[in-house]
């Protein structure tokens, strides 16, 4: 039994009247039992149809009786015709089809008309355009099952989302029109939002098809790996036209969408616009159509998933990301491709995105135990590595390349990406320089260096990347340094400082844009030479025993 009520009877026969399938009628009267939407449609239309023909099976058999007697009084009488009656029809025949004293049908005759169910389920519903009939069944399911088995998906349960045509809004719109007035006089307290979506119904459909084709995966509505069903209509902009002429301003031309009617600005326009403006543009109920929307290619996507870890980079002529510089490469490869290209590999990833704690101009080493780096890895079809095969991806980037070496590779929640960017400017480093000196120098004479501590600095953005940045002051701390002579000319300096000091303009001063720098502090000029990370003072990625 379909869970309707008295009061839905003339609800009903005005969708079925109006060309509305068997379950966009059940979407009108508000029933929310998914249960009644996965019975097969004809089977719901009897139902529908036996339901509002009990109240009208008494009226329906005293008609057939008076008929009937009608027709058995005119057999009786003698030939000849009464007067005024059309020769050789029988006055039964003539009161039904021309009512007395007018040569067009009463207006109580127009409604009953209006009301009276068709005999055939419509062959495209005026209100889903087919998305609830032949377009949502075990064949779709099939359809759908196989395109997910042919990308070769690695998931647990998956989400199944459902892009619609905008002109249903429309549609739907004006079916609510036809039908709110007959609420209105039934009592009934029902809002547009009570009406349920043609997506949810599809979906309470088909989530079990769907799943019973693979295998009796869970289909649920929230999950890593989502399968979009995609239907378009050729009527779209010609059902939605008139709303570009009555809400220009919710309509905005973009030469990246496909049409200007897009879903949301259609149901923005629906929210602006008046019943009286409405129902003067467009019919309701909605005009039949011919065609039914049209399924396009199912598509497949998994969320992305984090990859993270530890890289040492030992080659001073390798960037971290690729250098480009007015569409021509200056480097054949980087930090990030090494890294990335046996990761995608592995994941079967479509892209990534790559972030770092930090970074290494081209000609700095990162030494100690790493930079932590994450990789955001985009639509991978692949989501779950052992811990043994973690270790051999990692193997294999350590393998592929002798100027990286990656540690503590493992997958990390989206959460715990923000773990690697916090307290970015509380964070500290340690480095070694390598700083010449124009004067000849004595180890006495870098002596007090070692005693220096906390020593603020006002840093301007340095002339080599202002292109990049900014132009602003920032201060930085050294919190302290130790140097280490090397001959009278050369000496290390073992600096540890907060996070985003400059080092190297520290060393040379950027023409007195960093104060105090190294040439203030030695009274003389200081260059340096080569630049090491000895630690990036970060505890993530969780350490992973060698």
């Amino acid at each position: 039994m379909l869970p309707l009520k008295e009061k839905d009877k003339p609800v009903v026969r005005k969708l079925l009247s109006s060309g509305c399938c068997a379950r966009c009628v059940l979407r009108f009267c508000c029933v929310t039992v998914q249960a009644a939407y996965r019975k097969h449609p004809k089977d719901t239309l009897e139902e529908l149809r036996a339901f509002v023909g009990d109240a009208e099976n008494g009226e329906h058999r005293e008609s057939v009786e008076g008929n009937g007697e009608a027709r058995d009084a005119a057999v009786s009488e003698p030939p000849g015709d009464p007067p005024g009656d059309p020769p050789g029809d029988p006055p039964s025949k003539r009161a039904k089809l021309e009512p007395v004293g007018t040569g067009a049908p009463s207006e109580e005759d127009n409604k009953a008309a209006a009301v009276e169910p068709k005999d055939e389920e419509p062959s495209v519903c005026v209100a889903c355009l087919g998305i609830l009939q032949e377009l949502c069944g075990s064949t779709q399911a099939v359809k759908i099952a196989e395109r997910v088995k042919a990308e070769k998906y690695e998931f647990d349960t998956l989400l199944l989302s459902v892009s619609l045509p905008a002109q249903l809004c429309v549609r739907e719109h004006s079916c609510w029109l036809h039908v709110k007035k007959e609420m209105r006089e039934k009592s009934m307290a029902v809002d547009k939002d009570d009406v349920v979506q043609v997506k949810e119904a599809f979906k309470w459909i088909m989530q079990g098809l769907v799943a019973k084709e693979l295998g009796g995966v869970a289909v649920v509505i929230r999950s890593l790996f989502e399968v979009g069903v995609e239907f378009t209509h050729p009527e779209t902009d010609a059902d939605c036209h008139f709303l570009a002429s009555t809400c220009a301003d919710c309509f905005r031309s973009n030469k990246n969408k496909r049409s200007v009617f897009t879903r949301m600005a259609v149901v923005k326009a629906l929210e602006k616009i008046s019943d009286a403006v409405f129902l003067k543009h467009y019919a309701s109920p909605p005009a039949p159509t011919t065609s039914s929307c049209s399924p396009q290619n199912v598509q497949c996507l998994h969320m992305s998933l984090f990859v993270a870890g530890r890289y040492n980079k030992f080659s001073r002529s390798l960037p971290q990301t690729p250098w480009v510089i007015d569409g021509e490469r200056r480097m054949e490869s980087s930090v990030e491709e090494l890294i990335a290209a046996p990761v995608l590999s592995s994941f079967r990833a479509d892209g990534f995105n790559f972030s770092s704690s930090g970074r290494e101009d081209v000609d700095v080493r990162t030494l100690g135990n790493g930079r932590p780096f994450a990789m955001e890895l985009l639509d991978p079809h692949r989501t779950k590595l052992s811990q043994v095969e973690m270790k051999q991806l990692q193997e294999t980037i350590n393998n592929s390349s002798d100027k990286i070496r990656v540690r503590d590779l493992q997958i990390v929640s989206r959460e715990a990406m923000s773990r690697m960017k916090e307290g970015e400017e509380d964070k500290t480093k340690s480095y070694t320089a390598l700083v010449w000196t124009q004067k000849p120098i004595r180890s006495e004479d870098i002596a007090f260096i070692d005693d220096i501590k906390d020593l603020t600095l006002d840093q301007k953005t340095p002339l080599r990347v202002l292109h990049r940045r900014a132009l602003a002051v920032r201060q930085r701390v050294v919190h302290r340094m130790t140097a280490r002579f090397l001959d009278p000319h050369h000496f290390y300096l073992e600096l540890k400082t907060q996070a985003g000091t400059y080092i190297k303009e520290f060393v040379h001063g950027d023409f007195g844009r960093t104060k105090p720098n190294m040439s203030v502090l030695l009274k003389m000029d200081t260059d340096i030479l080569e630049l090491d990370v000895e630690s990036v003072d970060v505890d993530w990625p969780p350490s992973i025993p060698e």
